[in-house]
């Protein structure tokens, strides 16, 4: 039949094939809905010891709108479903739970599938499940758990771990997890063989990465054992200030080949801080007075010594620094000037009668008074070695006999730069 193109036939051609499209749209949605569904679809054991039971659920939902009952099940090799939760009956919208147990007999992995039967549209409904069926371990871990404490920002502390081969049988531990970023483990290269009743130590660290509770855990396993899980937990704390007293030192000058010293103080506030080492960034500055490692608790405070021994003239300045698991790593600037030895050469005419020898006084002004720094020296020549930079000397000698001592000679005087 041959239909004209204009007019009301037209139109009607034109609502036919609108009504038909919408009709073929919601033919194809109902096609691809499901009446039931399993949450979750895919049901995963994990590593189950042969001879013992892991049993876990699933949700059948009844999404049509008509009641839905699920009257049997195709049981998996080494999967079955309880017998008490069938058959069920299920209203529009409503859904229950069906607890599947996974009961390996093989040691290996296990994939199946697990067949609903029901009078859902879309019946059967598969649920997929997998596990693995392991052998009992003999391996233990002492202590089964880790608590490491309060532990400072920017600290870690370090606890022992041992592995023990509780069995009559070798072992070998291949795989190993550590979950938690704040822990670390050391001193265990894998794989790991272990003879029965043999141990192996290792240790494992907790760097705390921000203040409060952290957890984490350590595993170990193979591919036909079950995992070993130790649990490890810890508490970050905050850091403690080290403040260093003076903040500068400076010794001005000493002569080379001597030294000169200076106190200085550590104090730690607002938590304990560890003062592991110390460094200066000029060998003529040392430090003394204290032994490493070093721990103050909070308001607690340390003497030490610096001491500066130039070795050539000239100025010289250094950083005193201390490794710490304080919040800030706070250093003394140091300074001071090499300068070179003084003297003054003194001599005098002998005397014209007989002398034992002559003593040799200094004065620290004009005219004194005057200290002897000589006896009896039988020369008519002396050197001052005692002398220092920045000052003025004043010298007399005299003469001794046997009848005394003279009066004293003229006075001489030396500066010193």
């Amino acid at each position: 039949m041959k239909f004209p193109q204009s007019g009301v036939w037209s139109t009607f051609s034109r609502a036919l094939v609108l009504i038909t499209l919408f009709a073929f749209s919601q033919l194809s949605a109902l096609a691809g809905a499901q009446q039931l569904t399993s949450t979750p679809s895919d049901l995963h054991f994990g590593k189950v010891v042969t001879g013992q039971t892991k049993t876990l659920s699933v949700t059948l939902t009844n999404n049509g709108s008509s009641s839905v009952t699920v009257s049997s099940v195709t049981n998996a090799p080494a999967f079955t479903v309880s017998s008490s939760s069938l058959p069920v009956t299920l209203a529009a919208g409503q859904s229950a739970q069906v607890q599947i147990t996974f009961g390996p007999a093989p040691v290996g992995f296990t994939l199946a599938t697990i067949a609903f039967a029901s009078n859902a549209s879309n019946n059967p409904l598969h649920v997929q499940v997998q596990g693995t069926g392991v052998t009992e371990w003999s391996l233990i871990s002492n202590p089964s758990s880790l608590a490491f404490g309060n532990v400072q920002m920017g600290s870690s502390s370090t606890l022992p771990v041992v592995l023990t081969n509780s069995g009559t049988s070798g072992i070998t531990i291949s795989q190993d997890q550590t979950v938690g970023a704040a822990f670390s483990f050391s001193g265990l290269n894998l794989p790991l063989d272990l003879a029965p009743g043999q141990s192996f130590t290792f240790s494992a660290t907790f760097t705390p990465q921000s203040t409060g509770p952290a957890s984490g855990a350590l595993w170990f396993s193979n591919p036909i054992n079950p995992f070993v899980k130790i649990p490890l937990t810890g508490v970050g704390t905050a850091a403690g200030q080290l403040a260093i007293t003076p903040a500068t030192m400076n010794f001005g000058n000493v002569v080379d080949g001597s030294s000169a010293s200076q106190t200085g103080t550590l104090t730690a506030s607002g938590a304990s801080v560890t003062i592991s080492s110390a460094s200066s960034s000029d060998s003529e500055f040392s430090l003394g007075g204290l032994l490493f490692p070093v721990t103050l608790a909070a308001g607690q405070s340390a003497s030490f010594t610096v001491t500066f021994s130039p070795q050539n003239s000239g100025t010289a300045s250094g950083n005193l620094s201390f490794a710490s698991n304080a919040a800030s790593a706070p250093s003394a600037t140091l300074a001071g000037a090499g300068i070179p030895p003084y003297s003054v050469s003194l001599s005098w005419d002998a005397s014209s009668s007989q002398v034992e020898g002559y003593n040799i006084y200094r004065g620290g002004k004009t005219g004194g008074p005057y200290t002897k720094i000589f006896s009896l020296d039988p020369n008519t020549s002396y050197t001052d070695n005692t002398v220092a930079g920045g000052n003025t000397y004043f010298y007399v000698t005299t003469a001794v006999s046997s009848t005394g001592e003279s009066a004293y000679s003229n006075q001489v005087q030396a500066v010193i730069p």
